[in-house]
């Protein structure tokens, strides 16, 4: 039998000196710090996730996460972002918002089928529950509030 607080456990990469943690998303506001450098683990925001930590991170989540598909040169992802700050700042403890830079990971972008960005996958239990192509606020905001 599984406790509650595996049922939310994440691991994040801390965004001061990168090591993994596992966290308590449910104690988030809490505000968590690093184990290693004791600085706050920052969830009411995105956390970047990179290629090597995708796996324990989006598909072993104990919670709902969705996952921003962008790019830095991307003007449409640049009007997603507020959008993602936003869920992440309204839903902090229940799901995990992360973004996924395709520049760097162009493997995943294959991975996932990313055709255009942004693109926005909810993923639940380790599999991909919803998905938004381009600037759908409406959209995004249904996949989030149907995974609570």
């Amino acid at each position: 039998m599984s406790t509650p607080e595996a049922q939310t456990t994440v691991t994040v990469r801390c965004q001061f000196c990168s090591k993994l943690n596992q966290i308590d998303l449910s104690r988030a506001a809490d505000r968590p710090k690093c184990g290693a450098c004791q600085k706050p683990m920052l969830l009411d925001r995105p956390v970047k996730v990179m290629p090597d930590d995708f796996d324990q991170t989006v598909l072993q989540s104990g919670v709902p996460v969705l996952v921003d598909f962008y790019a830095d040169w991307c003007a449409p992802c640049k009007m997603v972002a507020p959008l993602v700050d936003e869920l992440a700042r309204t839903h902090v403890g229940k799901v995990l918002m992360v973004k996924v830079d395709t520049d760097i990971a162009p493997q995943l972008s294959v991975t996932y089928g990313i055709r255009g960005i942004p693109t926005l996958i909810l993923f639940q239990g380790g599999a991909e529950t919803g998905r938004s192509v381009g600037f759908e606020p409406e959209k995004v905001r249904a996949l989030v509030a149907g995974a609570m």
